[in-house]
């Protein structure tokens, strides 16, 4: 078995963290910042360092994930299967590439598969569930298993039909689908909003997912919204055909609305060929799509092929080159992030990449800046890549002069936010502002991390209120949030705030109070540190001033903590500026952050639940689920995503889904609500 040096044990942590994150950006936040491009080079990269360390795989990574968190505000539903995700293919190599996986799969050495190809809508997915041929629920696809219950807001769709036709349909069928908005229908309403002074929407796939994510329906009901059925997920009773582009022609029989452009094509080369036809006549589609999705057409032969992490080895996406187009840059500027990384960003004259006005592109970092060479008033050429984020690609040079270009722009010596030195350890690319805290742009993104709903959840505090805050000087660090009580009255009278939203907002820094060791941890923004290492932190040290005395050495006996990440908590804790924040934090009265719960060394090492793996499945009604995972964790139990054999007991609340019928299958130990209080207890 290879050892993971301490780099790559590092390294995997940093991409499982990064992954996550950009998960949550696309799926849950409607607010992607990576191509797809990019993230799926990540992503592959973290795949090759889990299967070749196959000692420090995890449960919980992302590999194993698909989409992200549902939103707290909408109930959850799970699925009956998991809506799975598709790996991404950018060139004809990659679709033969697929295409020999799939043969090999089957144990094909002649003949040639035929699949149903497909546009890759760019919507939203949604599981609808019929029961005896009656809607029952719909659900967004959330994080694969669990979804938000978006039910009444898929009903005030006009081509959903309640009721399916015809009577031969299965007892329980789940029918995926994608929610979008048709381009003429996006331009006419963005053009009533214009009419009304109000906001425009920025594309299609944004409205729809914002649409159906209104709490209320009547709001969902305005949007344009339609939909294309492609696929089953949990099926119960009745008779199904054999191949998906029968499945399909089957939903239109049953009413659902289907998309036309479906074909079957034979080999990598049919393939292509639809690729290329469709391609060729993507800007007269009624729809926006951003490439071709290919499956075995077979459903035997589906099965036999299965999945791989979070996507099936049956299907595949294959993806549309980036839109390019050209414009000028009006400026360079250079923002400072909450860990003091210097980002230059490429002001733009506004210019439509693909149906969205871009006004600014990143160029990642002065190295890259440089390598491009782009100067402020070059004209430039900008890629959405990935039909998502605007990115630089390359500076168009006219027969001018080279002398009238304006200078290259250099890494600053010192912050332009606040005049702290710049540096930047040689092996690393980012330069970063040492000012620290003392640096206004850190406060504000500290602020602003700290009070986030996986922070410290302060519900309400977002950036405009943290900017106002700032400027009227109640707040300069995270700490001051505890004081604000005393100055309610001059928080009444700042702009946009009043009596109740005041109130509103002195009552959730108290119930921040409440928040555990580990999430403290997260919401400091140390650097590299995320939630699962916040919570291996806490675990080993138990209370924040073990960890705060902690050397580097102490720190490396943490499991998910290297010497990278080691060093970064040293410097934090050892920061003068830092510790006297930590200092005013741990004054704070009432609060239950100082230290676990149930620390292990306090009582006397107590595990009772040590080495026992649990499994949650279904809703809580005394606790949310990620409350009952932190309270299992603190006997010492480890709770896993997934039920397998060497699963010791799983936790059944309402709605359990799939998880329970498979530990039902496998003899494992099942707990209702009641018996998990006592075990807790």
């Amino acid at each position: 078995m290879t050892t993971p040096t301490p780099e790559e044990h590092e390294r995997l942590h940093h991409l499982r963290r990064v992954v996550r994150e950009h998960n949550d950006r696309y799926h849950r936040q409607d607010d992607p910042i990576l191509s797809d491009q990019e993230f799926d080079h990540l992503f592959q990269e973290l795949l090759r360092l889990e299967e070749t360390f196959p000692e420090l795989q995890d449960p919980d990574s992302p590999i194993h994930r698909v989409g992200a968190k549902p939103l707290a505000e909408f109930a959850k539903r799970y699925h009956g299967k998991p809506m799975l995700s598709l790996s991404n293919r950018f060139s004809s190599g990659d679709v033969h590439d697929f295409d020999r996986q799939v043969r090999e799969g089957l144990g094909m050495t002649t003949g040639q598969v035929d699949y149903l190809a497909e546009p890759k809508l760019d919507g939203l997915a949604i599981n609808l569930t019929y029961k005896n041929g009656t809607l029952h629920t719909a659900a967004t696809r959330g994080d694969g298993t669990v979804g938000e219950d978006v039910t009444l807001q898929i009903r005030t769709i006009p081509v959903v039909p309640l009721t399916l036709h015809g009577g031969d349909h299965p007892g329980i069928v789940e029918i995926r689908a994608e929610v979008f908005i048709p381009v003429a229908a996006f331009a006419k309403l963005n053009a009533q909003l214009h009419r009304l002074g109000e906001k425009t929407l920025v594309n299609p796939r944004n409205a729809a997912a914002g649409a159906i994510r209104q709490l209320d329906p009547k709001i969902t009901a305005r949007r344009p919204l339609t939909l294309f059925c492609y696929g089953l997920g949990l099926v119960e009773g009745g008779h199904l055909p054999p191949t998906q582009g029968e499945i399909l022609t089957l939903f239109a029989q049953w009413g659902l609305p289907v998309c036309p452009e479906r074909t079957i094509v034979s080999g990598p080369e049919g393939c292509l060929n639809y690729f290329n036809y469709l391609s060729s006549m993507r800007h007269d589609l009624p729809y926006e799509i951003d490439g071709v999705v290919y499956k075995v057409n077979r459903i035997s032969w589906q099965e036999q092929l299965g999945f791989r992490h979070r996507d099936p080895r049956w299907a595949t996406a294959h993806k549309f080159p980036a839109q390019e187009v050209s414009t000028r840059v009006i400026a360079i500027d250079i923002q400072v992030g909450r860990t003091g990384a210097l980002t230059p960003v490429a002001r733009l004259n506004p210019v439509h990449v693909g149906g969205v006005e871009v006004t600014n592109a990143t160029l990642h970092n002065f190295e890259e800046m440089a390598r491009k060479d782009v100067r402020p008033g070059d004209t430039v050429v900008i890629r959405r890549a990935g039909d998502v984020i605007p990115e630089v690609v390359r500076v168009i040079l006219d027969d001018a002069s080279p002398q009238l270009r304006q200078p290259l722009i250099l890494c600053p010596s010192h912050c332009p936010s606040c005049g702290a030195e710049v540096v930047k350890p040689d092996q690393e690319t980012v330069a970063r502002c040492s000012g620290g805290l003392s640096c206004p742009e850190q406060r504000r993104e500290a602020i602003k991390h700290f009070a986030s709903r996986r922070a410290m959840d302060i519900d309400g505090l977002g950036e405009k209120l943290c900017e106002l805050l700032l400027q009227s000087q109640l707040v300069t660090t995270v700490a001051d949030l505890y004081a604000l009580h005393r100055h309610r009255p001059h928080l009444e009278k700042l702009e946009r705030l009043g009596e109740k939203s005041v109130s509103n907002l002195l009552h959730a820094i108290d119930q921040s109070r409440g928040r555990t060791l580990e999430r403290f941890l997260f919401a400091l923004g140390i650097r590299d540190v995320g939630e699962r290492t916040a919570t291996s932190l806490a675990r080993h040290f138990g209370n924040l001033e073990t960890l705060m005395a902690a050397d580097p050495d102490a720190l490396q006996g943490v499991a998910d903590v290297g010497p990278i990440v080691a060093r970064h908590v040293y410097d934090f804790f050892s920061s003068p500026q830092h510790r006297a924040i930590v200092q005013q934090l741990l004054a704070v009265p009432d609060t239950q952050w100082t230290t676990m719960a149930m620390d292990a060394n306090r009582e006397g090492n107590r595990q009772p639940l040590a080495n026992k793996t649990v499994v949650i499945t279904g809703t809580l009604a005394s606790m949310s689920r990620q409350e009952a995972k932190i309270r299992l964790e603190r006997l010492g139990a480890k709770v896993s995503g997934s039920v397998a054999q060497k699963t010791h007991f799983l936790v059944a609340g309402d709605q359990p889904g799939s998880k329970l019928q498979k530990a039902k299958a496998l003899g494992i130990t099942i707990l209702n609500e009641e018996e998990l209080l006592r075990l807790l207890s």
